[in-house]
């Protein structure tokens, strides 16, 4: 049932996203486009609202309980530049705004960008990581909560990945723009 609250709030986070962006837009109601792109972090407050009615409720923590604190955290850190991603595309194509910007490809900036991103990753983990202390929290039982502990280890496996695989080889290893022949 949370599996499916998961899925059912990832597709309400475009839907209200691209409902605002129309609004804006296309239509040309920049009030109204506000309002629902100010809603839409909405969407994750209904999930987390699930997920702890769900656990003080007696469920034993799944699998799906993680995932819904990790897409808690993650949306939590990375849904205003999804945001501001969407709406550039939105303000170029329909608004005759500039091209949307870019992320630096090369070099110290590519190094730089991928610290910033990691580091709102880091956010997202440390808002992942107080849902699910929350849930073990509210459980008060070990027994209950074992798959909740587990989530902590494997989102800070992934962040270290992260961090090895992207910012650090990035800094330690700049990537260099190809000469023109």
């Amino acid at each position: 049932m949370l599996v499916a609250v998961i899925v059912g709030c990832e597709v309400a986070f475009w839907v209200v996203l691209l409902a605002g962006l129309i609004a804006r837009y296309p239509l040309r109601r920049p009030r109204l486009g506000a309002a629902l792109l100010i809603a839409v972090p909405v969407v994750d407050l209904v999930l987390l609202a699930a997920t702890m009615i769900d656990l003080r409720r007696g469920a034993t923590a799944t699998f799906a309980h993680g995932l819904a604190a990790a897409y808690l955290g993650f949306s939590v850190a990375f849904g205003h530049s999804m945001v501001r991603w969407a709406d550039q595309r939105f303000a170029h194509r329909f608004a005759g705004g500039p091209p949307p910007s870019r992320a630096p490809r090369y070099g110290m900036a590519r190094a730089r960008n991928e610290w910033r991103e990691w580091g709102k990753g880091m956010i997202g983990w440390a808002v992942a990581c107080a849902v699910l202390l929350a849930g073990i929290a509210v459980v008060g039982d070990s027994e209950r909560t074992a798959e909740l502990w587990a989530w902590t280890g494997r989102l800070s496996v992934v962040m270290a990945g992260w961090l090895v695989f992207w910012p650090v080889a990035y800094t330690v290893f700049p990537k260099r723009a190809p000469r023109d022949a």
